[in-house]
C-alpha cells in the first residue's frame, strides 16, 4: 500500500516537477533564480515556478503523511 501512495506524487515529479530536463530541471532553475535574488521575475515566472514546485509539495505531503503514520503505529 505504501507504494500505491507513492506511485502518482514520484510520477508527478518526474514528468511535470523536472520537466524539461534539459540543459537543467525547470524548476531547479526557477529555484536559483528566487533563492539569487529573483531579478527581472515576472508573474509569469512565479506561477511557473508553482505549476513545477506542486508535484514536490505533493510528495513531500505523502512522505511526511507516511512518516507520521508510522511514528504513530510505533508509539501504540
Amino acid at each position: 500500500m505504501k507504494q500505491n501512495k507513492l506511485l502518482l506524487p514520484i510520477l508527478a515529479v518526474l514528468t511535470l516537477g523536472l520537466a524539461p530536463y534539459f540543459p537543467e530541471p525547470h524548476f531547479f532553475g526557477k529555484v536559483r533564480w528566487v533563492l539569487g535574488g529573483g531579478e527581472g521575475m515576472t508573474a509569469g515566472d512565479y506561477f511557473d515556478l508553482l505549476m513545477h514546485g506542486a508535484p514536490w509539495l505533493f510528495l513531500a505531503y505523502r512522505l511526511i503523511e507516511m512518516l507520521v503514520k508510522s511514528l504513530k503505529k510505533q508509539s501504540s
